[in-house]
């Protein structure tokens, strides 16, 4: 087990050295408000530039990471990022310019910004984008705010009502909370996808519109969707597409051209750039003529010769993040774009979908599938079997971790029992593909022969079995003596 830095420590050891001082010497407390300095020295460690440098190099090795191997966790689309993504990130002209300098003076990222936006309306068959919002959470709350505006601006003070399908991302319905609006519960059918009769059912003239994931996050494409836009217009309410899960649709299908209202897409997924760590992200939104006077300021605009940001605005939402967004993952994606092409899109597509159901051919005998048919660019199982016979779904993904492969998402979507949210991705090869499939085979016979080995798992890694509820509920990260 690695140790902790502070045990390392050592009284008086340095990794630094700084230069002599060539200015005069100030005591900072005569300068600095007394409410903001310490009580007591920091308890920092006293390491040496080597004993840092082989303590964190270590505990990197720890670490399971998209260049370590396949990550399927579904409804992430953890993909290979391109290293050349980060090459053209670090290019100084990017990363030493300032959000306050004037627009004089940044044309360059102005440009990148505002061609990343039309070629994300072209893959989209969208009118307008905004690239502020810096997740997709975010991104559905400013979807969420432009249609509220949009009914208000018309008079129709009365839509207070969102729906939203059972088998949704748990974002969906706390972004159309916050922005205000009830949630309405939407069933699913027995294929998966949306029971247009319960839709139906629950549609009238207090509907401001409906967040509808697609493909959805059982991995299922929302065949219906025509007849759920048609139907949602009729009463005057706008169609919210969760674009997160693009990863199987761009360079195929054109929202827009299919009577989406509004979407955002996640650039940390489908267009990739890093999301570890819980960001940066980006998730830029989306819309239709409809909704264009409402989008956050500024806009990007540009006259033939020079970019500029217009806030001038009346009706916009106003802002919904700290100045333009992330810059610098719309730079990897935008490179990630112009990379692929309309043809690399197309095909990125095609392997997502190749990909998941190959991995899901391969194990059809060994695990429940509750939707057995063709799926998009990932694929729900159940390990109810499993759970049979001794281990359940928690037991597996632990296990897993001793064959070395991160674990699926488990338990979740809700509506699927002991659930496993599998998505391989477009950048994994068959052969990756195949040892995963391998593993999950060689658990599943685990179970049937010494069940025990799998619900005492993981065995290899420098931790073992945790209580995931405490440690989330109880966290401690402070050290002490």
């Amino acid at each position: 087990m690695e140790k902790l830095i502070f045990e390392i420590s050592k009284k008086d050891r340095k990794g630094y050295s700084l230069p002599k001082l060539d200015v005069p010497e100030v005591d900072l407390a005569f300068s600095i408000d007394e409410s903001m300095l310490r009580d007591i020295p920091a308890n920092l460690p006293e390491v040496s530039e080597v004993e840092i440098a082989r303590h964190f190099n270590h505990l990197a090795h720890y670490n399971y990471g998209i260049d370590e191997g396949i990550y399927p966790l579904g409804s992430c689309t953890m993909k290979y990022n391109p290293k050349v993504n980060e090459k053209v990130a670090s290019i100084d002209g990017f990363t030493n310019i300032h959000p306050l300098l004037e627009d004089k003076y940044v044309q360059g990222a102005l440009q990148l910004m505002y061609e990343l936006g039309e070629q994300l309306k072209t893959i989209t068959g969208m009118q307008g984008f905004t690239l502020q919002p810096p997740a997709g959470a975010a991104g559905e709350l400013t979807g969420i705010n432009l249609i509220r505006s949009y009914h208000q601006d018309n008079g129709n003070f009365n839509k207070k009502l969102i729906l939203i399908p059972d088998s949704a991302h748990g974002t969906n319905p706390a972004s159309a909370s916050i922005g205000g609006f009830q949630i309405v519960n939407v069933k699913s059918n027995a294929d998966g996808k949306v029971d247009i009769n319960d839709f139906k059912s629950k549609l009238n003239e207090n509907v401001a519109g409906m967040m509808l994931t697609n493909p959805n996050t059982l991995g299922l494409f929302e065949s219906d969707i025509c007849i759920i836009q048609e139907e949602l217009h009729k009463v005057g309410a706008l169609l919210y597409m969760d674009g997160a899960n693009m990863n199987a649709l761009i360079g195929i299908v054109q929202p827009g051209k299919i009577g989406v209202d509004c979407l955002h897409l996640n650039l940390h997924k489908t267009f990739s750039t890093p999301h570890g760590g819980g960001g940066p992200g980006a998730g830029p939104v989306l819309v239709n003529e409809k909704l264009l006077p409402y989008l956050p300021v500024p806009q990007i605009t540009f006259d033939g010769e020079k970019y500029s940001l217009n806030y001038d605005l009346p009706k916009s939402i106003g802002k919904m993040h700290s100045f333009f967004g992330n810059f610098s993952i719309f730079v990897r994606a935008f490179a990630y774009i112009l990379m692929l092409g309309a043809d690399g899109i197309f095909e990125s597509s095609k392997g997502a979908i190749i990909n998941a159901n190959y991995l899901k051919a391969l194990i059809r005998d060994d695990f429940d599938f509750p939707y057995p048919g063709a799926s998009m660019h990932e694929f729900v199982m159940s390990g109810s079997r499993q759970k049979e016979i001794g281990a359940s779904t928690m037991d597996i993904a632990k296990r897993l971790l001793d064959y070395g492969f991160h674990a699926p998402t488990v338990y979740f979507p809700l509506i699927v029992h002991e659930a496993m949210l599998v998505e391989p991705t477009e950048t994994e090869t068959k052969e990756s593909l195949d040892a995963f499939a391998q593993a999950l085979k060689s658990i599943c016979e685990e179970i049937k022969t010494n069940p025990e080995i799998v619900k005492d798992a993981p065995h290899t890694t420098p931790i073992r079995r945790v209580n995931d509820v405490y440690a989330a509920r109880n966290i401690n990260i402070n050290w002490k003596e």
